[in-house]
């Protein structure tokens, strides 16, 4: 007998996912060090970097709406549209307004989805040593 829905969205973790421990991982490999959810700060971003003013924020592609093309992780619910539709709509909504509260703050704000962790750990490290400097 398998998961039932509810089972596996409460199953889903907001903090310690995997994509989020690669890129600790790999920031932390690259010698940067960092605070993890600092709850100060809009958003609770995932990576602090305080003393550069920068934060890193990893996206989930279906929960925030990754809008690459091709990205299949990022296709919304076939049923339940009522439901769903709203729900992710309020995440891309809430996603603008704490990225742009962070930048009024003085914040550079990064975002690494979830894919990119999945694919070329070489081109995310370059991406990230771009940002961090």
């Amino acid at each position: 007998m398998g998961m039932s829905r509810s089972d596996n969205m409460r199953a889903i973790r907001s903090t310690g996912s995997k994509p989020e421990m690669a890129v600790r991982r790999l920031v932390h490999g690259m010698g940067y060090r960092y605070r993890l959810h600092a709850k100060q700060l809009p958003g609770k971003p995932d990576l602090v970097f305080a003393s550069r003013r920068k934060v890193i924020f990893v996206h989930g592609c279906f929960w925030h709406q990754h809008p690459k093309a091709g990205c299949r992780d990022a296709r919304p619910p076939k049923s339940n549209l009522d439901y769903w539709q709203p729900k992710l709509a309020r995440n891309k909504q809430r996603d603008r307004l704490v990225q742009a509260q962070l930048k009024k703050l003085g914040w550079s704000v990064f975002v690494v989805w979830e894919c990119e962790t999945q694919n070329s750990a070489a081109a995310l490290k370059r991406r990230l040593k771009g940002f961090l400097g």
